[in-house]
């Protein structure tokens, strides 16, 4: 693992790191914000996964989350959307495809199934490298992210509920098998079958059985990718059917942007915080 940066900031270290990724056979970078609480003993862990198009300096750079993590003593962990390099297949025109379009998922047809393993990046690799070099609390870890982050949390949550003592998102992409601008992505990562596209669809796999205690979700009524690719009464309605007790809350005005994100950003520390202990 190489240091790129670091910078205190709230009495805690705000870190950006570097390093040979195995899963998705490239250099990955990811933010990691320690919080001054870590000299005491091992805090809590939160990972936050970004949505399209970004990498892990958009919430670092935007998010507005140092101050009450800081003070709730979390560790923030901020990995990249995908895999990167000239040798990484991609769409350069498509941004809804390839790099920064990961879809926390592991690609199974070619050429892509060889670098986009986001999925097993995600709940595997990375976690074992933050767990060997950061003062974490492995234990206690909780999830949550934007848009296609907010999908990936969701799914990964769903998948693992052991793991994660919470899990939340911001106008997440709850059913990408349908929404058009995730559909295509889905079909060229995992190929025609639309039966494995089921393991990485958050209402597909409640459908299926996959169980977790609470989710909260935060939306922008006046998000321009409601209607067609975010949808959340699909989640309410999936939830409601398998009696997970889901908080929607639609905030009226509020579009997709990191001005959304920040304005509920201590909202959702406070929620992951409380069920952390």
């Amino acid at each position: 693992m190489k240091v790129v940066s670091t910078s205190k900031s709230h009495g805690g270290i705000q870190g950006v790191y570097s390093h040979a990724s195995e899963a998705c056979a490239c250099d990955m970078t990811f933010a990691v914000f320690v919080p001054p609480q870590a000299k005491d003993g091992p805090p809590p862990v939160l990972w936050y996964l970004s949505g399209l198009t970004c990498t892990h300096a958009n919430v670092m750079d935007k998010g507005e989350y140092r101050r009450l993590a800081s003070e709730l003593g979390l560790v923030i962990v901020c990995p990249d959307t995908s895999p990167r390099g000239p040798d990484v297949p991609d769409e350069k025109d498509n941004w809804q495809f390839g790099c920064g379009a990961g879809f926390y998922l592991d690609a199974t047809e070619q050429p892509y199934a060889q670098n986009y393993r986001m999925y097993s990046y995600i709940t595997e690799e990375l976690p074992a490298l933050v767990a060997a070099n950061f003062p974490v609390d492995m234990s206690r870890q909780a999830i949550f992210g934007h848009s296609m982050g907010g999908h990936g949390a969701l799914t990964i949550a769903l998948k693992d509920p052991e793991r994660f003592k919470s899990c939340s998102a911001f106008a997440p992409i709850v059913q990408p098998s349908t929404a058009g601008w995730s559909r295509p992505a889905f079909e060229k990562y995992l190929g025609a079958d639309e039966k494995g596209w089921r393991a990485y669809d958050t209402t597909l796999l409640v459908e299926d059985g996959k169980r977790f205690p609470e989710l909260l979700v935060d939306q922008g009524t006046a998000d321009g990718f409601l209607q067609d690719g975010l949808r959340p009464w699909l989640l309410e309605e999936a939830c409601k059917k398998a009696g997970i007790a889901l908080t929607l809350r639609m905030q009226d005005g509020y579009d997709h942007s990191y001005n959304f994100i920040s304005t509920f950003m201590d909202d959702h520390l406070k929620w992951h915080a409380a069920r952390l202990g």
